[in-house]
């Protein structure tokens, strides 16, 4: 079986160099980056609408699998803690709010930047359409873990309506966002290697 050629990441076209460091710099910016974006909230229910989906969708397609996956676990353990303003604004804060009613969307985050990254270092960010593949595969693992924990939380018969319908307009421009800034850092990137 032939195995699939590994394409660099935009992280790794940008910074040539390789090292403890500099992973570890993209790692916590990208973390910090997502806790940023959750700041940008607002609640429609149990499930805040925010900005982090999109940060998390970078950072696996930037970062790669391994790295966005970290960023992601980095992010996690940081707001597990219980540091303010780290999560979306909310009730709870620190581990209450990773085993609460959207603490599945917030353990996916990790899965969603290895599968975005798994599919950049295939070369699906180069173009919008295979881009917005990525990005939408990732969604879908969202999904799968998000509804699953808010399914501990919300009736059988109310958990669509809870935990997908009133997000899914947010996540299509997030990701639509996403999918178009990936091919034009790369095209950046050529002109700037040319």
């Amino acid at each position: 079986m032939r195995q699939a050629t590994r394409a660099l990441t935009v992280s790794e076209a940008i910074f040539a160099r390789t090292g403890a460091w500099r992973d570890l710099a993209l790692i916590s910016g990208f973390s910090l980056m997502t806790a940023v974006c959750a700041q940008i909230a607002f609640y429609v229910g149990p499930v805040p609408v925010t900005g982090q989906t999109f940060a998390v969708l970078l950072a696996g397609a930037v970062l790669g699998s391994r790295r966005g996956a970290l960023s992601q676990l980095s992010y996690l353990v940081v707001g597990a803690a219980g540091i303010p303003f780290w999560f979306a604004p909310g009730p709870t804060l620190g581990l209450a709010r990773i085993l609460g009613p959207s603490g599945g969307y917030l353990i996916g985050f990790v899965a969603v930047a290895f599968v975005v990254g798994l599919l950049a270092e295939r070369g699906w960010d180069r173009r919008v359409l295979t881009a917005a593949l990525a990005m939408a595969a990732g969604e879908v693992v969202l999904y799968i873990f998000g509804l699953a924990q808010l399914a501990l939380f919300v009736p059988s018969q109310a958990l669509l309506a809870a935990g997908l319908y009133p997000f899914i307009a947010g996540d299509l421009l997030k990701l639509a966002l996403a999918a178009l800034v990936l091919p034009s850092a790369w095209a950046l990137i050529s002109r700037w290697r040319a």
